[in-house]
Order: C-alpha cells, then sequence, then structure tokens
C-alpha cells in the first residue's frame, strides 16, 4: 500500500475548474496535496475559462497556476474574436498558453479554421515567451508543420496526453525545449506506451492526469484527480529501473524548467 505524500510531483495538466469537481473541489485538492502535489497547472479551453480559472486560482494561490488558450474543439466561426480577447489578458497571470492544438478526431468541419487559431496561438508563444501546452489528435503531421516555421523562436511546451510511438515521439522530441506530458494511459493494460518511455530520456518527460479523464490503473473508469498521479510515477518507476522517488524528482525539476513562472511554495 503506498503511503500518502510519499512523492513531491507537479500534475501540468488538470481541468480542475471543470463541473466535474463542482461539488468536492475541496476535499479533490486536499487529497492531491496529501498526495505530495506542489502544484496543478490548469489549462483554459474557451472564453469562459478565464472567470473559472481566476476563481480557481484565487482560492489555492501558489497551488494552482493558470493557463490561457482556445482548445482545438472549441474552435468555431467565432473563434478570431475569441482569440482577440485572450491575446489581450497576456502574459498577466499566465504561466503558459494551452490548451491549445489540433484534433480532427472527430470532425474536419473547422480544419482550416483550427490550423489558423494553431498558428496564431503559436505566434503568442514566441511573443510573450510562454511555453506551448498542446493537444494533437489525428494531427502531428499538421502540427509539426507548424511549429517548423517557428523552431527557432520556440520557448518550449508540452505535447500533452502524448500516446504515440517511437517515431512519433522522436519526432516531437526534435523541437529544443519541449517534453511529453505522461498520463494515466501508461498504466493501461494493453498499452504500448511503457516500452516507447523506456527509451525517452527521463529529462523530456512530465507527469499529467488530464482530470477528469483518462484515470490510471487501479483507478481506471473513475473520475481522475491529481491525487492519482501516484501511480503515472510507480508506473514510470517500473519502465526506467529507477526508484520512484527520483522519478518525481527528475518530472518535478523538468517542470520548472518549462514552466519558468511557475513558483511553488
Amino acid at each position: 500500500m503506498m503511503r500518502k505524500g510519499m512523492y513531491t510531483f507537479i500534475d501540468t495538466h488538470a481541468h480542475l475548474d471543470g463541473e466535474e469537481f463542482s461539488a468536492d473541489r475541496e476535499q479533490v485538492v486536499a487529497r492531491a496535496r496529501e498526495a505530495g502535489a506542489a502544484a496543478v497547472l490548469v489549462p483554459a479551453i474557451n472564453a469562459a475559462s478565464e472567470q473559472s480559472i481566476a476563481a480557481l486560482c484565487s482560492a489555492y494561490p501558489g497551488f494552482v497556476w493558470p493557463m490561457m488558450g482556445l482548445h482545438p474543439e472549441e474552435v468555431h466561426a467565432d473563434y478570431n474574436e475569441v482569440l482577440g480577447h485572450m491575446r489581450s489578458l497576456l502574459p498577466g497571470p499566465y504561466i503558459a498558453i494551452g490548451e491549445v492544438g489540433l484534433d480532427f478526431y472527430w470532425s474536419r468541419e473547422f480544419m482550416a479554421e483550427q490550423l489558423d487559431a494553431f498558428e496564431q496561438q503559436v505566434a503568442w508563444s514566441v511573443e510573450t515567451r510562454l511555453p506551448l501546452m498542446i493537444h494533437c489528435r489525428k494531427a502531428q503531421n499538421e502540427m509539426v508543420a507548424i511549429l517548423r516555421r517557428y523552431r527557432d523562436a520556440l520557448p518550449g511546451g508540452v505535447f500533452h496526453c502524448f500516446t504515440g510511438n517511437d517515431k512519433e515521439a522522436a519526432e516531437l522530441l526534435q523541437f529544443d525545449g519541449f517534453v511529453l506530458g505522461i498520463g494515466g494511459v501508461l498504466t493501461f493494460k494493453k498499452s504500448h506506451l511503457p516500452e516507447v518511455v523506456a527509451q525517452i530520456p527521463l529529462s523530456r518527460i512530465v507527469l499529467e492526469t488530464d482530470a477528469p479523464y483518462m484515470a490510471p490503473v487501479p483507478m481506471r473508469g473513475k473520475r481522475n484527480e491529481s491525487a492519482f498521479v501516484c501511480h503515472i510515477i510507480e508506473r514510470l518507476a517500473q519502465c526506467y529501473g529507477m526508484a520512484p522517488d527520483e522519478v518525481a524528482r527528475v518530472t518535478t525539476d523538468n517542470v520548472y524548467r518549462i514552466f519558468k513562472r511557475l513558483q511553488c511554495p
């Protein structure tokens, strides 16, 4: 049985402002702290995120840290208006541009708009020197093509929820200053990620939950939360043949290297 608070870690991606946590958010935060979380980074997804994330950061100062960006699945006909407002907020209190990216999994209806929105937000990252938190699904070729235009100027960031193969990992890690966000999928029984991750330097990995989604084994099927990062740490430790506390230390150092505005007590 894992002891509470055994590892100090940072959850780099959790939608803690979501309605899924409205009934017990305080308890969720308490469990995260008790499990060893030093911070939880919360991405925006749309215009409404500005207020929900601001309230969250006000309630948990120094523990919850905000990002600002337009999620690709939230890109609609009015995307330029939304982006204009978001850009006016930066850099403000935000530690990253996110959650941004491309998602052609369900639909390509707004493909052109997604491509333009993503490139605009990549440009914000270059201008503000805030790292990117990138979501990509069924669009790696298009994403990489855009990033290559800015390669020498990018400040770095995270390829969120990485679940790809070794070739896809190598293509992403050609971008200096970027790391892969590894979450609950690593623990799934049929996941190929353990074999892929074992070939990647630990210095290029950060931990995440994507809460409330994709809870790790043995919590699979339940609402995910930051306290469950401990299960990801222990699976990573098996992949690398390292002590879990060393995995936690290195990945936490990686977070501070990427998110330079992050300051935890």
